[in-house]
């Protein structure tokens, strides 16, 4: 199965979990509980863009880093990311990212539910 972008239902999340700017997510798949996902898709900062820190809890949140750079905040720790870097925040861990580049922080996310 081939799923377009065009396909993919875009949403704008403005000030994300208390972030700065509006975060644009392309939803590669909708959510499926009985498939243990809640999110899969193309998430997309703007420069100066941010997604406020928050916990996940009873499931798990996998990035990977596909253009541009930024910093995550990884349960309190801040590190800087790149392209083809990937960031793991388990259940009951923390995180937040920020676009700290001139160009769009592109990155595919993928929450797994327990």
């Amino acid at each position: 199965m081939l799923i377009s972008k065009s396909e993919m239902r875009k949403e704008e999340r403005p000030e994300m979990r208390g972030g700065v700017g509006t975060t644009e997510i392309y939803h590669a798949l909708e959510a499926d509980p009985s498939h243990h996902f809640r999110l899969v898709g193309e998430v997309r900062l703007p420069a100066g863009a941010s997604i406020g820190m928050h916990q996940h809890s009873g499931e798990r949140e996998y990035f990977f880093f596909c253009s541009g750079s930024g910093v995550v905040d990884d349960d309190g720790v801040e590190k800087p990311v790149h392209p083809g870097d990937i960031m793991i925040t388990g259940d009951g861990a923390s995180h937040g990212v920020r676009n700290t580049g001139k160009d769009d922080l592109l990155f595919f996310a993928i929450i797994v539910t327990d």
